[in-house]
């Protein structure tokens, strides 16, 4: 006999010796059946927010991306400046390689700050105590440097290509 057909058996029974008098008045179920619904919930819901959060960081990144290439046009005197003083198209490239991530670490600092508030409000109104795993906000701060780093490649790179009489004439 398998264990689901013995599993069975035993529901058809349950209700006349749990209630003799109203056995109909019972209702067995399996909790391993709940078990595996709440389970599938479980992936969907956990699914969906690993969705989310990916799109979040891609905006992020092209945010980031954005900002840096505005950063370019903008600086173009400055770094037509750096550039006609004696630095380097690998200190230019440096220097926008640098600031890009630590945008974004700023980004992340305040996006994992927003999200622990935002969990502490949602835990308190349910009377649940705060769990925020220490893993979870390095991993997201982390995340959001490494994103910021490959975001601010392009800028880099293209800050570090402007030749200094073009920068200086063309800044205005």
């Amino acid at each position: 006999m398998t264990v689901s057909l013995a599993v069975h058996r035993v529901g058809e029974r349950i209700a006349a010796t749990a209630n003799p008098s109203a056995p109909a008045e019972v209702v067995v179920s399996r909790p391993s059946d709940a078990l595996a619904a709440k389970n599938a919930t479980d992936r969907a819901f956990t699914g969906l927010l690993l969705g989310l959060g990916a799109v979040a960081l891609l905006v992020g990144g092209v945010g980031v991306a954005n900002t840096m290439v505005i950063s370019v046009l903008e600086r173009r005197s400055e770094i037509g400046l750096r550039r006609s003083l004696g630095a380097t198209r690998g200190q230019i490239r440096a220097q926008f390689l640098t600031e890009s991530p630590l945008l974004s670490a700023l980004g992340g600092a305040g996006g994992v700050a927003l999200g622990i508030l935002v969990t502490s409000v949602y835990a308190f109104t349910q009377a649940w105590p705060t769990v925020v795993p220490a893993w979870a906000m390095a991993g997201g701060i982390l995340a959001t440097i490494l994103i910021g780093a490959v975001a601010g490649l392009y800028p880099a790179v293209r800050a570090a290509r402007l030749a200094p009489t073009e920068a200086l004439t063309h800044a205005g």
